[in-house]
């Protein structure tokens, strides 16, 4: 196990942040909208144009951006606790009959899954925002996930008490929403270097596909609950902890 993975890593998560499940029309639209900060203003990886209007609480005029998979899709955000302010969310795309996943319409996949039974518990992990605001690592203002591209910089002692929760903690929503919608397999399209950094951890994904070319290099991916959780279990059972809420979570599709 990394040294860094030597607390207690659910605890240090919870006291620094608060997972929050985007369920209402005002907390989607949270999503939407700390999406447009991260995707269009801090990276310019989407365009204004393809945004829309939209009002916030206060009754003030927002943009936000959204997509057609949004509809199929469940959301959570990464609420900081001391500051309030939402520094993460991401989504998971759900099964819908006959329709395809993002990751299939924009990659070419060497091993798509075509089995029906595999797809009716098939998701796509998606959207992984995270604000300017908690990237504070060398390398990581140009990253959509917040994670630099030398993950060394996160094993040094002095990060030791503040380890990747952000990127964790996402792992952690995804996680909630495969246990709630019986997801048992995952597509993902990510960075190489949050693929990496995963995968110290244990959270290993399978590639399946060249690398596509998407606002810099992305990695086609795969997973399977009954394949990764025993392993992080193994590899950094803090991760696990994290995870599953202490075992709280798991999927079953029997």
């Amino acid at each position: 196990m990394p040294p860094s993975m030597q607390h207690d890593l659910l605890t240090a998560f919870n006291e620094y942040f608060e997972l929050v499940h985007a369920d209402t029309d005002e907390l989607r639209a949270r999503v939407y909208q700390l999406r447009h900060q991260v995707y269009v203003l801090e990276t310019g990886f989407e365009s204004e144009a393809d945004c829309h209007g939209g009002v916030d609480e206060q009754g003030r005029r927002i943009l936000l951006e959204e997509d057609e998979f949004d509809p199929r899709s469940d959301h959570y955000l990464l609420r900081h606790r001391r500051t309030g302010i939402h520094a993460a969310t991401t989504r998971l795309i759900l099964p819908m009959l006959d329709a395809p996943y993002p990751i299939e319409v924009h990659c070419a996949l060497d091993a798509p899954v075509k089995e029906a039974s595999m797809r009716a518990h098939l998701g796509e992990i998606s959207r992984f925002a995270v604000s300017k605001a908690f990237k504070r690592r060398l390398g990581e203002a140009g990253s959509i996930a917040g994670v630099a591209s030398d993950i060394e910089v996160y094993f040094g002692e002095h990060e030791r008490r503040v380890l990747p929760h952000i990127s964790l903690g996402l792992f952690a929503a995804v996680m909630r929403m495969a246990h709630e919608h019986r997801i048992a397999y995952c597509y993902a399209v990510m960075e190489p270097a949050l693929v990496r950094l995963l995968g110290r951890f244990g959270v290993v994904f399978q590639r399946i596909g060249p690398d596509t070319e998407y606002h810099g290099v992305r990695v086609p991916c795969f997973t399977s609950a009954n394949d990764v959780l025993p392993n992080i279990r193994q590899v950094a059972p803090q991760v696990w902890d994290l995870i599953t809420n202490r075992g709280e979570l798991f999927i079953d599709v029997t």
